[in-house]
């Protein structure tokens, strides 16, 4: 292969709507420069060419670089969402689009742009559907940023962020097998790239309305590492951990978890404290 092909695309964000993250009352405009608006309904999930722009391969933003996902196909992810809105109202976004934060779109890290995705909000079970069109946020522990009206939909302006799933709608999938508007279509483990393992059971998990949400931070099939990995987050002083014995899997596994985690603000020191001790992948479950 040509050396010039290997070449690391970096493309320039100076523009993008999230480089700073959502701001705490950063809400409808409060003069008369654009109308607020009724909420809108979801973005209707359609093929759409790949962006010109924002779309990499490889990008770089305050020193970091960042990959763009080949496909959103089989994308799925539970983290934490964030919002932004007047503060880049009729800024464009990284696909060289105008942002409106009266509109259902989003901004993610690494989806090609533009990508549909549903977005369920796990500490009141709303789910809406928006289209990626910008990149961000730029933010540790956040996995996409909404914009004003989509968070108002997800009943997450008041808190600024919440703890979410993130499912990619793409249309390389036979249209029965996509998610719709009222459910999230089961994500299967074992069919993703390790590149986009989800950091979640499957999406027939029971709703946050009847559930409660727990950090993974391993699996294993021998009781000795489950409790080795036990020891470790007790001697760093997270106490509330434990084995949940899986007895659906072949072989059984035991998973660590901690928990019940009932607010991003816990979620966001456990993550600090697991990095601390060398836990960089924890998964968010619904039991």
């Amino acid at each position: 292969m040509p050396a010039r092909l290997l070449l690391i695309v970096v493309m320039s964000l100076s523009l993008v709507a999230c480089g700073s993250g959502k701001l705490r009352g950063d809400g409808p405009p409060s003069s008369g420069s654009t109308r607020i608006r009724g909420l809108p309904g979801d973005a209707i999930p359609r093929p759409e060419a790949r962006s010109r722009y924002g779309n990499g391969p490889v990008y770089e933003v305050l020193g970091k670089r960042y990959q763009v996902m080949p496909s959103s196909s089989g994308y799925q992810e539970r983290g934490v969402a964030s919002w932004y809105g007047k503060k880049f109202h009729g800024n464009l976004t990284s696909n060289r689009e105008v942002y409106d934060m009266h509109s259902m779109t989003a901004a993610h890290k690494s989806l090609p742009l533009p990508t549909y995705v549903r977005v369920r909000n796990l500490q009141n079970d709303k789910s809406i559907v928006v289209r990626v069109n910008d990149r961000g946020p730029f933010i540790h522990n956040r996995i996409i940023d909404l914009s004003y009206a989509a968070a108002a939909r997800l009943d997450m302006l008041r808190d600024g962020t919440s703890l979410v799933e993130v499912t990619a709608i793409d249309f390389d999938t036979p249209a029965g097998d996509r998610p719709t508007r009222k459910t999230t279509a089961p994500v299967s483990e074992a069919s993703l790239p390790p590149s986009v393992q989800p950091a979640v059971e499957p999406a027939s998990a029971p709703l946050a309305g009847s559930a409660r949400i727990f950090v993974q931070v391993g699996a294993f099939g021998d009781r000795a590492n489950a409790e080795r990995r036990l020891g470790e987050l007790a001697a760093s002083g997270i106490d509330n951990a434990f084995i949940h014995e899986d007895a659906s899997a072949r072989p059984s596994l035991l998973r660590v978890r901690i928990g019940p985690v009932a607010r991003v603000i816990d979620y966001d020191i456990l993550v600090e404290e697991l990095e601390n001790i060398g836990i960089t992948d924890p998964y968010l479950v619904l039991e």
